[in-house]
């Protein structure tokens, strides 16, 4: 089966007091690897966004790397999407974790 054909997932951490730069890429991975990523998130209580198109930009950037410049528009987009969710947590949030993930249409289908 092909990657295209496949779930993919990638996890992104943002230190929201300043010691990063910007969101790093802290988890990535196809089929079975990309379903433990997202079960792990869920577990953990984080939220789980699906954007394919954000997927398939962030499994080109290197483990535990920065985001590079021209995806910080995108990424800020869903950092604003999960400050929404989190709008009644404490604004004292060490930082703030998301994984991203992408459905095949065959198996959002399920």
């Amino acid at each position: 089966m092909s990657r295209t054909h496949r779930r993919s997932a990638a996890a992104l951490v943002y230190d929201s007091h300043g010691h990063d730069e910007a969101p790093r890429v802290i988890a990535k991975g196809y089929g079975l690897v990309a379903e433990m990523i997202v079960q792990r998130a869920k577990e953990a209580g984080l939220y789980v966004h699906e954007a394919p198109e954000m997927v398939s930009l962030l499994m080109q950037v290197d483990l535990n790397s920065r985001i590079p410049p021209q995806l910080y528009q995108a990424v800020a987009e869903l950092l604003a999407w999960l400050h929404r969710l989190e709008s009644g947590a404490a604004d004292d949030a060490p930082s703030t974790e998301l994984t991203v993930s992408a459905t095949p249409p065959s198996e959002a289908a399920r």
